[in-house]
């Protein structure tokens, strides 16, 4: 491990690189992996790889499949080592590894099939510790890994050494943590399907390549990037083990990096160029720190965490503390649309129109209640024209179980529809053989879609929101009927363009929760903002004055410093969101996809909800029941 770090990276104990963006910093890696290829390929070496899978090293995969196909590199001279194997698993199976290598990368390749070694999983359990003892042995044998890529799980697992692994480990059989069966579960359509054992590299085993190179993306991974890169070495988080190594680094996107204390606290470590966001962000961690309220913040409060040169700068804590409380109050409104014949200049957002087009945009039928209910509640109550469109059909969401439910409730109403009862029969047999994971027919794929627009329709008219206001967009890239998505196309930002176009809304709301686990949002905010961006090289007159508004929820919520706008939601306005999130029976009690998170979505949106307000609250604004929070997109209209 380096010794030279900056002054700012003083808490971080392994190398961490971060680069604005997943897309770069996949690029970087797999330019580091070519020209180890080229370098060994010119020594007439070989270039020893190990691999990792997952959602992480894909885009590292796409580049290197485009080097080749552009003739600036062949694998002819590489051998790879993955990482691990689910055990059992066939390797034709759609949750294999092996088919998972296959299709992201060797099947687009020169490499030669004799240098590819994926662990067996369909082995008999009495071959398993001889054939590991085997793989260590092949990878001795060719002098060891020069270039081992590694993903990071949320318990802090590499490879699939869970907690406990010990330092020294070598490859083996190991049993999966509850954990990391619960975030796989979602491939394999219920945790009941994952399996329950792995043959992985050890700690060890890692630990012997040259270089490691861990890459991390997204919100979700901040924290335990931070326990990783800032922690104590223990067992309990095995990831830390790589502190030991002499040359790794860790290769993250801005999100991931987020809670390094670097980024977040950058004054502990360094002296800081005071804007405005920086300032507010230290007042409200100094204040939650401390536990006392924004306006109580004391000269020496500030002086002992480092801020002494912001209380040199502005003067005084008391001119600090009302410049951010001051900041805190103008973003709490009760009129998300703005508030009629009032003065908006301290507003989040503007008094004209007094009824204005809210466009509500929904990833999934049911994050517009779920992430924020109470403001499009109070939107509809105070008369505006509400519109909500629902980006995807969800249908992958649905349990089989409920289609059957539907299409028996279909046969009884028509008792005599001889050629509803052929389809009924078809789906049953269907559905009976049907294997974990696989991909329905596109019937039952367009019956789960029916159900999940019924609830949708559902929630609009307890919401009040017109159903002729319900757009079902049914979004191409989404529509595979599995887990993993196309890319978005051309198709998709057309869709999405043509109804901001139709509608021409005043403003728009869209879901900025980017860690939602399987890209879905991510994916869904990328259309509107390249629609968003057609429509202002096209100079839309309508669009210099619409205002665009990104909300969380569902898998996470803002940070108080990052709110521009912060709506209050009472008692009552908090039990009409819940019912409104209950009319999607079909993600009620137990969800397809829960993500890492097991509580109800509806359970989820109350206690953020009410955690937000409490935050406000001990920061020494008003005491609110809950409070949905959003920040404004700000794009050039001009």
């Amino acid at each position: 491990m380096s010794n030279q770090y900056q002054e700012d990276q003083r808490f971080e104990k392994i190398q961490t690189i971060i680069h604005e963006n997943s897309n770069n910093a996949s690029l970087s890696v797999a330019n580091e992996i070519a020209s180890l290829i080229n370098q060994k390929k010119e020594q007439g070496k070989n270039a020893i790889l190990g691999l990792a899978t997952g959602s992480t090293p894909i885009k590292v995969y796409e580049y290197l499949v485009q080097f080749y196909k552009e003739g600036r590199l062949s694998f002819k001279n590489v051998i790879t080592f993955n990482l691990d194997e689910y055990f059992p698993m066939q390797p034709d199976s759609i949750h294999s590894y092996v088919r998972f290598m296959n299709e992201h990368l060797f099947d687009h390749i020169d490499i030669e099939p004799h240098n590819i070694h994926i662990p067996n999983g369909n082995l008999n359990k009495d071959e398993v510790r001889q054939y590991c003892e085997d793989y260590e042995e092949k990878i001795q044998n060719v002098g060891g890994i020069d270039i081992q890529i590694l993903g990071i799980g949320r318990t802090g697992h590499i490879g699939f050494n869970e907690p406990g692994s010990a330092l020294k480990s070598k490859t083996r059989l190991i049993r999966l943590d509850r954990v990391t069966r619960l975030d796989a579960a979602s491939d394999f359509f219920g945790e009941e399907n994952v399996p329950k054992r792995a043959i992985t590299m050890g700690v060890g085993t890692i630990m012997d390549a040259k270089k490691v190179i861990l890459m991390a993306w997204g919100e979700g991974k901040a924290d335990i990037i931070r326990q990783a890169v800032e922690g104590q070495i223990r067992e309990s988080v095995p990831a830390t083990f790589l502190q030991h190594h002499k040359n790794c680094d860790f290769v993250l996107d801005g999100a991931s990096a987020s809670s390094l204390t670097r980024i977040k606290t950058p004054w502990l470590v360094t002296d800081c160029n005071w804007d405005d966001r920086l300032i507010k962000s230290a007042t409200i961690w100094l204040s939650e720190k401390l536990g006392k309220a924004i306006l109580k913040l004391t000269n020496e409060d500030y002086n002992e965490y480092g801020m002494s040169n912001l209380v040199a700068e502005i003067g005084s804590a008391e001119q600090i503390n009302i410049k951010v409380f001051n900041q805190l109050q103008h973003t709490i409104t009760g009129w998300p649309g703005g508030k009629p014949n009032a003065d908006d200049s301290q507003r989040p957002e503007r008094a004209k129109p007094h009824k204005k087009r809210s466009l509500i945009f929904s990833p999934h039928p049911d994050d517009d209640v779920i992430s924020m209910g109470g403001t499009l509640l109070r939107l509809v109550d105070q008369g505006h024209h509400v519109h909500v469109a629902y980006q995807t059909s969800g249908n992958i969401a649905v349990f089989d179980d409920e289609v059957i439910r539907f299409l028996d409730f279909a046969t009884d109403i028509q008792k005599d529809n001889k050629e509803l009862k052929k389809q009924v029969k078809k789906v049953r047999e269907f559905l009976a053989s049907k294997k974990p994971g696989q991909v329905d027919s596109d019937e039952i794929q367009y019956y789960k879609g029916l159900i999940r627009k019924g609830e949708a329709l559902s929630a609009c008219r307890y919401c009040g929101v017109q159903e002729k206001n319900a757009h079902f967009l049914n979004l191409p890239f989404y529509e595979t009927g599995a887990v993993r998505k196309k890319p978005y196309s051309v198709e998709d930002i057309q869709i999405t363009y043509d109804l901001l176009s139709t509608l021409q809304p005043h403003q728009i709301f869209a879901a900025g929760d980017l860690s939602d686990p399987h890209g879905t949002h991510r994916v869904c905010l990328e259309v509107i903002f390249k629609a968003l961006e057609r429509l202002v090289e096209e100079r839309a007159e309508w669009i210099r004055s619409c205002y665009v508004w990104l909300y969380r929820g569902a898998w996470q919520e803002w940070e108080i410093a990052d709110m521009e706008m912060a709506v209050p939601i009472g008692p009552k306005d908090m039990a009409r969101k819940i019912n409104a999130i209950f009319k999607h029976q079909s993600q009620k009690d137990s969800a397809m996809f829960p993500g890492n998170d097991e509580r109800e979505f509806w359970e989820r949106a109350e206690q953020r909800n009410k955690k937000t307000a409490d935050r406000y609250n001990a920061l020494g604004m008003a005491e609110y029941e809950a409070i949905e929070g959003f920040v404004r997109y700000n794009f050039n209209s001009n």
